[in-house]
């Protein structure tokens, strides 16, 4: 086969102005490597498109592939993660990884708290805040973060909210910080997981759940220094509820091939749903979903041949 990838790299973006936390999520040369590494060791033809921007370049100028590795996260704009798939579905050419609807969703955690409860799965109480002095009536302590970003963006020691005073200067700098609204959610203060899903539909399964454990607040700052942080399997049967969750909002969200849900337990130790990523870090060491796949037994090729066999298989191809 020969098959595209489109991502977003560092050394790409680097010259545009951009500081660490608007790069956080872009990909390093190491990725980007390591993943067509593979695919070229599975005897197949890469093809490094790039960004977006490439993309529709190459597009224009009548280029094909059997199937497009997309991993871009894109920059503005809370539908941003959708672009490059809803450019591959105009052609139409098949993407591995979630569609343009689902990654639109997704990324939105609002959005997408709103579906998971209506399916009836647990999550936190929460509120989407438009403005800093916004009314709001869930009961204190509550936690602040952006509603559209990921890699723990705007997220640290400031987020737990004890009064309206803090919220209102939480979300003050939140909203100035990354120009739109913020999540408020009832805080979760028991333990915290994020849960490994390859596949699609009722093909989905967990490959396991991995508990976070970190003295500081599991965001940006933290993720940066992740040898700070205890990683470790959750074999229990609050680790086994973790999955059920994490499965059940894969499948209703509809999400495909790979990635992670999140979760934090209330203080009766119930799992609770906090938010997707449908487009997973694949750094080869020290991504959250290659951490847990390493500490479930499986290298990252046994994770890229699970994600490429679930993506050819919706697409009629063989991996």
């Amino acid at each position: 086969m020969r098959i595209g990838m489109t991502y977003d790299l560092v050394a790409d973006w680097a010259g545009e102005g951009l500081d660490a936390e608007q790069l956080a999520e872009f990909d390093s040369e190491t990725t980007i490597g390591a993943i067509a590494a593979h695919i070229a060791r599975r005897g197949h033809e890469v093809d490094r498109i790039g960004r977006a921007r490439t993309l529709i370049a190459r597009l224009h100028g009548g280029d094909s592939w059997d199937i497009v590795f997309n991993i871009c996260e894109g920059l503005h704009g809370p539908g941003r993660e959708a672009l490059v798939p809803a450019l591959l579905e105009s052609v139409p050419i098949p993407c591995v990884f979630s569609d343009s609807l689902i990654l639109g969703l997704a990324l939105h955690k609002g959005h997408t708290k709103r579906v998971v409860r209506d399916a009836g799965l647990p999550t936190a109480d929460f509120v989407v805040l438009e403005r800093a002095d916004q009314p709001m009536s869930l009961p204190y302590p509550v936690f602040l973060k952006p509603v559209a970003e990921g890699t723990g963006k705007g997220i640290g020691p400031s987020s737990l909210c004890h009064t309206p005073r803090d919220v209102q200067a939480e979300a003050a700098r939140l909203l100035a910080r990354f120009n739109q609204p913020v999540l408020a959610e009832s805080y979760l203060p028991g333990r915290e997981f994020t849960v490994g899903i390859v596949g699609t539909g009722e093909q989905a399964r967990v490959v396991g759940v991995m508990e976070i454990v970190s003295s500081a607040t599991y965001g940006f700052a933290t993720k940066k220094n992740y040898q700070d942080v205890r990683y470790r399997l959750a074999e229990d049967a609050e680790g086994a509820a973790a999955a059920e969750v994490a499965l059940g909002a894969w499948r209703v969200l509809g999400c495909r091939d790979g990635g992670r849900v999140d979760l934090r337990s209330d203080a009766a130790g119930q799992p609770m749903f906090l938010e997707v990523n449908p487009l997973p870090g694949l750094h080869p060491i020290d991504s959250d979903l290659v951490i847990l796949a390493r500490l479930a037994g499986y290298d990252h090729g046994w994770l890229l041949d699970q994600i490429m066999h679930s993506a050819c298989t919706r697409a009629g191809l063989h991996w």
